[in-house]
């Protein structure tokens, strides 16, 4: 599994090891030409400008710049090389189990309120989020986040997702050539504001008159100094001059809204041309799929728009040179025709804008999601079944646990309620999250941690980690009530929902809890509703015969030598055995 990135690390670190002794040697060539020139700058000065030494520093000075030209595009060359290798590492790191040490974990994006993102860990620390997370712009991340928080595809839709992220995952070149190219972009909360602003149509000055003058007065300001210069003629280039001070005064007086309007484009063109080159690589490639061809359509008028917005962003960064941005202010009134040159932008590509930036950020996403048949050892496609609520997978896994170390599952559930008994420590919980994670990422269109699964695009909503909050005054089992009355309700309005409760009412003492736990169980049984519930009450398992809907699953635990072991296989049927007096025992408590 990990060897297609480690060859792609022993192919880059060779063509590395190789640029970077031609990188040197072209750096000390350039340090002799430098030498050279001041040599022959000496000896030129000294000697009367000899026609023989000026050809030989002329040659030398434009050896030097094209050495300089080749030089840069080697050290561009070697970056590329390096950030393609630091990629393949951080896949290799997904396969080897280091992949927590991430510093993206998305722990901002969802809160304890979410139905299910804390419960099932896709964000936070050591979250399916920072496992898969390979985007590296601002609107890749928030799509990549909306992906595994809200999913909500059609079976179509997520059929279109699954082969593009299948074609994705078959070509880990291009993969890793995409994620270091949106590397350069950088994930920026500004980008927001950016695409609001491109994308709205709004004039800079509404008035056409206004507009044209302003626009005219430059040119005739130039032409009276021009050709009082040219002709003598004291009266036309003094008239120039006052019109240049009446355009410094206009310009002074209209600064700020000028700098409002043109809004974050003085600080964008470095970004534009990393933006040009992703949008160039993606739109030039040859995909086979219709979800990337559509991503492909979208980005097609794109590459000429950005080329133009560079353009004006590179014109209006003149500012950063302060005299010569006064000067053509004064003269041109500079900021004005930079204004004048993003509304017309504006007006042609405004309603696109941000399709584009989107279009980017979904296939960022998809290309996320591509990554898991990479680095998990079982990984496929699921088929999404519209008949009936149904999950049926083999060797159905957890894909955030060690590769060597995971526990499969075999599962048939078909519009069912599960109650999952067994002893502490013997996997009830980790199935369940299992179950869940995965169904999150079927429904958004990704490859599952499984050898083959059929399954309904379920919603989710689980009761799992609940904990109390002290500055509501709320203890854990009200906190516990609240989430499960949430569940009935959401269950109520939505069919399709499917629940995960873990430990259910385990807050209170026994008799209220079993008899809570029945009446829960009851009417989610009654409202025809899907989903499992894991329990220590054996008495629990009776309400199996009351309904075929209602079916016992368990883990069970052995013990050899005086140690206890744990397989994490699934069963059918209630849990015959318990283990909490030897746990006890092991910690010396008798």
């Amino acid at each position: 599994m990990s060897e297609k990135f480690q060859a792609l690390v022993e192919k880059n670190e060779a063509i590395l090891q190789k640029d970077n002794k031609v990188f040197n040697t072209v750096g000390y060539v350039r340090i002799f030409a430098l030498i050279m020139i001041i040599l022959l700058g000496i000896f030129m000065f000294s000697m009367g400008f000899p026609v023989g030494v000026v050809i030989a520093l002329a040659a030398v000075i434009l050896a030097s710049a094209v050495l300089w030209v080749f030089h840069s595009k080697l050290h561009s060359k070697i970056n590329f090389h390096k950030g393609i290798v630091n990629i393949c590492n951080r896949q290799l790191a997904r396969i080897s189990g280091e992949w927590t040490s991430f510093k993206d974990t998305g722990a901002e994006i969802a809160d304890k309120s979410h139905p299910y993102a804390r419960d099932l860990d896709i964000v936070g620390a050591k979250s399916l989020f920072q496992f898969l997370n390979t985007t590296h712009t601002w609107h890749g991340r928030q799509s990549f986040a909306r992906d595994l928080l809200s999913p909500a595809y059609t079976p179509d839709e997520i059929a279109k997702r699954q082969a593009a992220v299948q074609e994705l995952s078959e070509d880990v070149a291009f993969t890793s050539e995409m994620q270091y190219l949106l590397s350069q972009i950088g994930v920026n909360p500004l980008d927001e504001e950016l695409v609001l602003q491109l994308s709205t149509k709004i004039a800079f000055i509404q008035k056409t008159k206004v507009k044209y003058f302003l626009i005219c007065m430059p040119v005739v300001t130039i032409l009276l100094i021009a050709g009082g210069v040219i002709f003598q003629v004291p009266p036309l280039w003094l008239i120039g001059a006052a019109l240049a001070a009446v355009q410094t005064l206009t310009w002074g007086a209209k600064w700020k809204s000028t700098m409002k309007y043109l809004g974050l484009m003085g600080n964008l063109p470095y970004k534009l041309n990393k933006y040009a080159v992703v949008i160039n690589t993606i739109t030039s490639k040859s995909f086979t799929c219709e979800k990337l061809k559509q991503i492909q359509a979208r980005l097609n008028e794109a590459s000429d728009a950005v080329n133009a917005l560079e353009k004006i962003s590179n014109m209006i960064d003149v500012k950063h040179n302060v005299i010569f941005y006064f000067i053509l202010n004064t003269l041109l009134l500079w900021d004005f025709h930079c204004a004048f040159l993003l509304e017309s932008w504006k007006q042609k590509y405004a309603p696109q804008a941000g399709k584009w930036f989107e279009a980017i950020a979904e296939f960022e996403s998809l290309q996320s999601f591509s990554h898991l048949p990479n680095i998990c050892t079982t990984g496929c496609l699921p088929e999404i079944s519209q008949q009936g609520k149904i999950i049926n997978a083999a060797d159905l896994g957890h894909p955030l646990l060690p590769n060597e170390s995971k526990i499969a599952n075999d599962l048939s559930f078909t519009n069912d309620i599960f109650i999952i008994s067994g002893s502490n420590m013997s996997g009830k919980t980790t199935f369940m999250r299992t179950v869940g994670i995965n169904l999150i990422l079927a429904r958004a269109g990704s490859f599952v941690c499984a050898n083959q699964m059929t399954c309904t695009p379920f919603d989710i909503m689980t009761s799992m980690r609940i904990s109390d909050d002290l500055n509501e005054g709320i203890s854990t089992f009200y906190a516990e009530l609240k989430r499960i009355k949430a569940i009935i309700d959401a269950v109520r309005e939505n069919q399709n929902m499917l629940f995960l409760i873990d430990e259910i009412f385990k807050g209170t003492n026994s008799v209220d809890r079993l008899a809570g736990a029945e009446a829960v169980i009851a009417q989610l049984e009654t409202l025809n509703s899907v989903g499992m519930i894991s329990t220590h009450d054996l008495e629990l398992c009776r309400l199996a015969s009351d309904s075929p809907r209602i079916k016992n699953h368990s883990f069970s635990e052995h013990y050899q030598n005086n140690n206890i072991h744990f397989d994490y296989k699934i069963k059918p049927g209630q849990s015959q055995t318990t283990n909490a007096k030897f746990l006890m025992k092991m910690v010396g408590i008798h």
